[in-house]
């Protein structure tokens, strides 16, 4: 492939003077890689003075291997029982200096053994995963494509502050890693990714082509982002960008004082989709829905607060809130929607297996009226759902979820986890919603199924291990299984039960 051509795949159909400036950005990234950066005014080249003016090169890799089982929710068509696996190889080299630092990685997605037969006509349509990666990649059962993960410079030319340019991987809400090891996993499992991820579950995953800004004040971060997803995800072409816009900026405070550990964190964040041919997933009527041609104009404001509280031969305690609010204009419609999630938790001071129970609620607001001008229903803009739904078929829209959770480690290297959930949809009067984002140009990246009247969704419990056999070497097995209920019935009347189970494996080096 030429540079040229490769410049046309990663801009897509961008004007030509942003197709100039963006191939200039990627000759200069690579040049920077090849040479390093240039030696600061007034101070000489390290060849000259003996010292080193950045790290050596380091190379690093990891490659997850997974086989998926379903047994999706069975109507009088396609086939729901299936397995399949799928390959992620990531290869990156980076280097770091004191002002600098700068990072390449290139990746290899591979999608096996596909069902050709998991696709029924609506309403059940892709019938589990299978059929979701069926149809993202042209209806090919065997799927293969190389691309580039990350390659990005980030310059720390001020103490406190630091920009990086590129392409990426970003999680909202970990913009710093809390020094209280309850708290940063509470951050990492219960925060992190409800709006911006990687989507990194997914056999491909997505990454973003922008800016990020972080600047540091005493023990508060703010961080900016700009940037525009790639593609991806649940297609093997993941080279070039989508045309999406989005701005994020946060500003989070840590908090400690005695015994209490605690962290707050006040968001922004603009999403424009520029994608107006294409059918954009809601409640209204189809002929409605493709008369809308206008854009996705959405700003999500909120904010969410994290505490630890260590009572000593009581165990820990911890708490976990978090909430926004959107408005802005979903095409034609103006948006109005809200969502919330409110957990807590009891760590006993108990040796033997270390338990951890939690319990909470999720909402994500629906919409109530299909043939008004307001959109009522929380749009997620580009998630990873799968931490917070880990048998994958919902997410926060048009959701409630009551649900409960136990952690147990019988062993330092093992560490067991089991969840269960009672779903139901906020609104009746709205749709059973799956997806995280967009992903590629042709598709909106959320599907909807009809409600039929109902709100009772499903019930779901699962159980998952993972075992960090060797300090390069995990190894991590699933198994979920829901029980149907009005909704999912309404529309797989055969079996309303499904079933989910994977056995993966993760090397790195």
């Amino acid at each position: 492939m030429s540079t040229r051509d490769l410049t046309i795949v990663l801009a897509g159909s961008l004007p030509a003077r942003t197709l100039r400036l963006r191939r200039a950005a990627w000759i200069g990234l690579l040049a920077f890689a090849l040479l390093g950066p240039p030696p600061a005014r007034g101070q000489s080249d390290s060849s000259t003075t003996g010292a080193p003016h950045a790290s050596p090169l380091q190379f690093s890799g990891s490659w997850r291997l997974r086989v998926e089982g379903w047994s999706w929710f069975e109507g009088n068509a396609g086939n729901s029982d299936y397995a399949f696996p799928h390959s992620l190889l990531r290869l990156a080299i980076r280097q770091e200096g004191k002002w600098f630092e700068w990072q390449v990685e290139l990746a290899q997605a591979a999608i096996l053994g596909l069902p050709a037969d998991a696709l029924a006509p609506a309403p059940q349509g892709q019938l589990g995963l299978g059929g979701t990666y069926l149809a993202a990649n042209g209806a090919r059962q065997n799927n293969a494509s190389a691309f580039v993960k990350q390659a990005y410079l980030r310059f720390k030319a001020l103490e406190h502050a630091s920009v990086r340019l590129g392409r990426f991987e970003y999680f909202d809400g970990a913009e710093i890693a809390p020094k209280d090891a309850t708290l940063a996993a509470l951050v990492q499992t219960r925060i992190a990714q409800r709006l911006i991820g990687n989507f990194g579950w997914a056999a491909v995953g997505r990454s973003y082509d922008g800016l990020q800004l972080a600047y540091n004040s005493g023990k508060a971060n703010f961080t900016f982002v700009g940037a525009r997803p790639t593609r991806g995800v649940f297609q093997t072409d993941a080279m070039g960008d989508l045309d999406v816009d989005l701005y994020y900026g946060a500003l989070t405070i840590p908090v400690q004082a005695g015994r209490n550990s605690g962290r707050l964190r006040l968001f922004g964040l603009g999403y424009i989709d520029h994608r107006t041919a294409v059918l954009k997933t809601d409640n209204r009527p189809q002929a409605a829905r493709a008369a809308d041609r206008g854009q996705i104009r959405i700003g999500t404001y909120g904010a969410d607060y994290v505490h630890v509280l260590d009572a000593s031969a009581r165990g820990k305690f911890d708490v976990v809130l978090w909430g926004a609010l959107q408005t802005g204009s979903w095409g034609v419609q103006r948006q109005r929607a809200a969502a919330f999630v409110g957990e807590l938790g009891w760590q006993p001071a108990v040796r033997f297996l270390q338990p951890w129970l939690s319990a909470g609620y999720s909402y994500g607001s629906g919409d109530g009226n299909p043939n008004d001008s307001r959109h009522g229903t929380f749009f997620q803009v580009l998630p990873t759902p799968r931490p917070y739904a880990r048998f994958p078929f919902y997410n926060m829209e048009n959701n409630q979820d009551f649900y409960g959770a136990l952690n147990l480690r019988p062993h330092p290297k093992l560490a067991l986890r089991s969840e269960m959930h009672a779903l139901r949809l906020s609104s009746s009067k709205d749709l059973w919603y799956q997806g995280g984002g967009a992903f590629q140009r042709q598709t909106f990246g959320y599907v909807g199924r009809p409600s039929n009247g109902a709100r009772s969704l499903a019930n779901v419990w699962d159980l998952s291990a993972d075992c960090q056999i060797k300090r390069a070497l995990g190894v991590g097995l699933y198994y979920g299984y829901a029980w149907g209920k009005s909704v999912i019935a309404s529309i797989y009347p055969r079996d309303r039960d499904g079933q989910f189970a994977y056995l993966e494996t993760n090397l790195r080096f």
